[in-house]
């Protein structure tokens, strides 16, 4: 599985707005406008919960969705000048929502895909990844189904905003003008542990890293439906990263906020109770020291790629950088708790430091957050229930929130 795949709405730039059918009808006679990136790849995959369109870049660029009807159909253009996609037409991985969909040129400037659909459906999210490693620029799309009153409204929807627009003086994605949207901010959930790393483990075999993908599969889905964040996943299955690399993907991506999942293991069974850390060199106990040394399993460099400038300049900026997102983590976390307390069980003095590599990003503010222990038997009780699995996370949902608030009201 690809690290950069797994990211969900990342850096989502101003948005086009989409346009009629009709009005996408440009041919591309003329030349190709200079700069513009190539679309090098693109992917469906479909059952019938959901589908996800992956169009690979050259480069980041702009694009822009539309619903269409007769036949139900999603149309996504990028802003790119030229493609060059194996198969023009293909046929998704899986079945499901897409029927099959196809690539071309429609323009100059945008190469569009159109998705034929099996029915009603809706996108979910949509966002745009930087480039990582050795992983080009993509453009992901979520696709869930709708109702047909709900597809028809989308459709309506479209169709109005590009009438309403004035035609723009270049020519855009979908044929039609461009209406910026505000960027919402990226809240990156990290699902701890993955793959070979099991994390911690229940005497009944339930697996840290099990309960915690389900978790923050959940918290994704409640932040999703707010409409306020873009939201990624380090990882989306049972999937191996390594600290380093869950830490780079959050930064790569220029995250607002980076939320580690985890639920550990001590060998006293009565210690319970979630709580929130912050990053400290001095731990606030002996078991937060242990907690995070057994998180960390390395003393591994961070990858923090500073400029060329004199070394005492780039401590200086560093500590300055680091003292910043402290602060700004160390609000996130009261944030949080705020909102848990009133929910869940919480350990005495729940906001609490510890060195947990994840969190040691110089420019993300990022907190970690311990939904209980494996290792005691209410806690156990608790993670494994749904109905518990839900008011925590609509609590932790409730608290990113608040603190997107209070920095709204900031000068």
């Amino acid at each position: 599985m690809s690290v950069a795949l797994v990211l969900a709405t990342l850096a989502l730039g101003p948005m086009p707005a989409a346009a009629q059918d009709a009005a996408a009808s440009a041919t591309a006679a003329e030349a190709a406008p200079i700069g513009l990136p190539n679309v090098m790849d693109v992917r469906v995959t479909a059952t019938p919960e959901r589908a996800r369109l992956v169009i690979d870049l050259a480069a980041k660029t702009e694009f822009a969705l539309v619903s269409l009807d007769n036949p139900n159909r999603l149309a996504i253009d990028v802003r790119a000048a030229t493609f060059s996609v194996p198969e023009p037409l293909g046929t998704p991985a899986g079945e499901g929502m897409i029927e099959q969909y196809e690539v071309e040129q429609a323009g100059p400037d945008r190469v569009r895909t159109t998705l034929i659909l099996t029915g009603p459906a809706q996108v979910q999210q949509a966002y745009v990844l930087d480039p990582f490693e050795d992983q080009p620029a993509r453009l992901v799309v979520d696709i869930i189904p709708a109702t047909a009153e709900e597809f028809a409204a989308n459709v309506a929807k479209d169709l109005v905003a590009s009438a309403s627009v004035p035609q723009a003086t270049t020519s855009t994605p979908a044929g039609g003008s461009e209406l910026p949207i505000a960027t919402r901010p990226l809240v990156v959930i990290d699902p701890g542990h993955g793959g070979i790393d099991s994390g911690a483990e229940a005497l009944s075999g339930a697996k840290e890293k099990d309960i915690v993908l389900a978790f923050s599969l959940k918290l994704q889905q409640l932040l999703i439906a707010s409409g306020r964040f873009d939201v990624a996943l380090t990882r989306e299955d049972d999937s191996f990263l390594r600290l380093e690399e869950r830490v780079a993907l959050a930064r790569a991506n220029k995250a607002d906020i980076f939320i580690s999942i985890h639920a550990d293991s001590f060998q006293q069974p009565d210690i319970r109770g979630a709580s929130v850390y912050v990053r400290d060199e001095n731990a606030t106990d002996v078991l937060d020291k242990l907690l995070a040394e057994s998180e960390n399993k390395a003393d591994i460099i961070a990858g923090f790629a500073a400029p060329q400038m004199a070394p005492e300049v780039v401590d200086i900026l560093l500590d300055l950088m680091r003292r910043e997102m402290r602060h700004q983590s160390y609000t996130l976390a009261e944030d949080v708790v705020r909102q848990l307390e009133p929910s869940v069980t919480m350990r005495r003095f729940p906001v609490r430091q510890a060195d947990f590599f994840v969190l040691q990003a110089p420019d993300v503010p990022s907190i970690l957050v311990e939904l209980g222990f494996l290792s005691n038997a209410d806690d156990m009780a608790n993670l494994l229930q749904g109905d518990w699995q839900d008011r925590t996370a609509e609590a932790l949902a409730r608290g990113i929130s608040a603190y997107f608030d209070s920095l709204a009201k900031q000068p």
